[in-house]
């Protein structure tokens, strides 16, 4: 096929990802990345490529083989790069993750290519985090427009789902929260954090990522309903910096699914957004994920 860029024409051929085109594809997903995320290394890439995510591994294990494909220019050069796969339980394919430095042409391209190979049947992308990031449960849309516009213009319908946010460690200001142990966690691998009141109740509970290239990741924090209103969770916030700090993190990063439809109070973020903007935490983005139906 034949694509015009800035007034010339240029042919792109799709092909299989081949072992020599790592580094072009690392390239290409480095060239994508946010703040508060880590360089995507070449042990990262494999793990995607091989299907596999330290993060929604559930997800994954659901999946068949992924399948990753690349689009270059009649030179040879790696233009873009798509994985898609599909999954066997329910049918339903999936665009799991595409790189083309936000060109808008071979964004078109890698998703019909994408949606040819999946064939008709409903269709997600971006819909759980891969290998290549540090838990980036959708497409960021403000940095990522152009694929954004390629999935739309594609009839898939976008869903507004997570905030993704970032902050510098150390954080100063911050309370600590009283009578917090701190065990190892397995999935994810990192530390969990628990505050028990005086009968022994766990009443705030925290979990955080291991650091990877000085940034940590905090996955979840939560406080008992008859304990909140007490500057709990600010404590704990507090403490759970504290000992991703020491643990050598000087970022930290945080996602809060605040999709919530009005009235849903078991699902409202609404105090945890406050907390997280009252402690200096930054809005990097917001991350979507998209359906479409056959």
């Amino acid at each position: 096929m034949a694509i015009t860029t800035s007034g010339s024409v240029t042919q792109v051929s799709v092909r299989p990802f081949a072992a020599g085109d790592e580094a072009a594809v690392l390239g290409l997903v480095n060239a994508d990345r946010l703040p508060g995320q880590p360089e995507t290394s070449a042990a990262m890439l494999a793990e995607a490529l091989a299907g596999r995510s330290p993060v929604d591994t559930g997800w994954w294990a659901e999946l068949a083989e992924p399948v990753t494909e690349v689009a270059c220019d009649r030179k040879g050069a790696v233009l873009g790069v798509v994985s898609y796969a599909t999954r066997p339980g329910d049918g339903a394919g999936f665009v799991l993750w595409l790189h083309c430095r936000e060109d808008q042409a071979v964004a078109q391209i890698l998703v019909a290519r994408a949606l040819e190979r999946l064939g008709p049947r409903t269709v997600h992308a971006f819909e759980f985090a891969s290998a290549l990031t540090l838990g980036l449960e959708g497409l960021p849309a403000r940095h990522r427009p152009v694929t954004r516009r390629a999935l739309e213009a594609a009839d898939f319908a976008g869903r507004d789902l997570w905030r993704y946010m970032c902050a510098p460690l150390p954080l100063s200001g911050l309370p600590s929260a009283a009578h917090t142990t701190v065990t190892d966690s397995e999935d994810p691998p990192g530390r969990r954090l628990e505050v028990r009141d005086e009968g022994g109740e766990v009443v705030a509970e925290a979990t955080i990522g291991l650091p990877v290239a000085g940034i940590g990741v905090l996955w979840w924090i939560s406080v008992a309903p008859a304990a909140r209103g007490r500057g709990l969770g600010l404590a704990l916030l507090g403490s759970s910096l504290d000992v991703l700090a020491g643990l050598g993190a000087d970022q930290v990063i945080l996602y809060v699914d605040d999709d919530a439809p009005p009235g849903d109070a078991e699902r409202d973020r609404r105090a945890a957004n406050r907390l997280y903007d009252r402690a200096g935490f930054t809005e990097v983005d917001r991350l979507h994920s998209f359906t479409r139906h056959p």
